[in-house]
């Protein structure tokens, strides 16, 4: 007689490996779906992030990256005059920081806008919906090597900023928070400078900061008319005198330079330049206008204008015509 099988019982372990693996499933998934959810939104963001750039010819160019990629022989820094008198540790700081050299200048800013240049590039390539997290950080290291190189622009020129606002510091404007406006200014010059018109990045910025202080002066004036209590005693002040002009001998002169500039233009370029700002005595055309008077779409004639308007800038800067103004003024 056969005895019969013993029937065995699964373990306590074997009951509850299913149960485990079906928690372990369930939690992958969720991982998964995570991991997803994280993508998109990162997508999301990597496209709505707006990339800058001044473009160039040399970017097109086969030897570009040989270009952006090879530093300048190492130039002596110009010798820096020490700061007179007692300075906080920040500006102590300022006199440290080396002066570039016009072609380290010129490096930097190529190589900024030539990474910021491949970012853009690449980012056109990558689709909306499935673009890898490989491809988007190639993207942001390249938008990160730009930073380091906008940093070094900054950097070497934060004493610009201090040696203009000196000039512009009153009574009612403090030299710290004037000195922290001409940063912000300093750092759009950066971003908005096109380094290949040959340009010192000085000269460019030093307006831009300039111009911004005097929109900044412009309306704390206005400001304080607008809050000045309605006192006797203030009332009995004179009145400062309002800021004079050019007078009629200089606006002839410039009359004269701008004539010789746009003598330097080409034919289509006066022509485009006279229209749009009136300088015939009739009313500024629009591009859409232009374009149909002279048989070309309004994008044309916008860029057409753009160029005229870089030659007139560089023949502006050669003639030294900023400084000349600022002296009358």
């Amino acid at each position: 007689m056969i005895a019969p099988a013993k029937i065995r019982r699964p373990s306590k372990s074997q009951v509850a490996s299913p149960v485990v693996a079906a928690v372990e499933c369930h939690s992958d998934a969720a991982s998964t779906e995570e991991r997803r959810a994280a993508l998109r939104a990162r997508r999301e963001a990597f496209f709505a992030r707006k990339i800058d750039y001044i473009p160039c010819r040399q970017f097109l160019a086969p030897e570009a990256e040989a270009l952006a990629s090879t530093p300048p022989a190492s130039a002596p820094a110009r010798p820096a005059a020490e700061p007179s008198g007692r300075i906080d540790s920040y500006l102590a700081g300022l006199y440290e920081t080396r002066l570039l050299s016009r072609e380290e200048e010129q490096y930097h800013f190529r190589r900024m806008n030539w990474l910021r240049f491949r970012a853009s590039t690449k980012r056109g390539q990558c689709d909306e919906k499935r673009a890898t997290a490989r491809q988007i950080d190639t993207v942001e290291a390249l938008l990160l090597a730009s930073e380091v190189e906008r940093t070094i622009l900054i950097t070497s020129n934060l004493r610009l900023v201090v040696s203009i606002a000196k000039k512009f510091v009153t009574v009612d404007d403090l030299f710290d928070e004037l000195v922290a406006e001409g940063n912000v200014a300093l750092m759009r010059a950066v971003d908005k400078f096109n380094f290949a018109l040959g340009n010192r990045f000085s000269t460019y910025a030093t307006y831009a900061i300039q111009r911004h202080f005097f929109r900044i002066s412009h309306r704390g004036r206005q400001q304080r008319r607008r809050f000045t209590p309605a006192d006797e005693s203030l009332r009995s002040v004179p009145a400062a005198e309002p800021a004079q002009g050019c007078n009629s001998v200089q606006i002839d002169q410039l009359k004269q330079l701008f004539a010789k500039f746009l003598g330097e233009l080409e034919p289509r370029e006066q022509q485009i330049v006279i229209a749009r700002f009136g300088f015939d005595g009739r009313a500024p055309r629009t591009f859409r206008e232009l374009g149909a008077e002279m048989g070309v779409c309004k994008e044309r004639i916008r860029q057409i204008q753009t160029r005229a308007m870089e030659k007139i800038r560089g023949m502006a800067t050669e003639a030294k015509l900023e400084q000349t103004v600022g002296d009358w003024l």
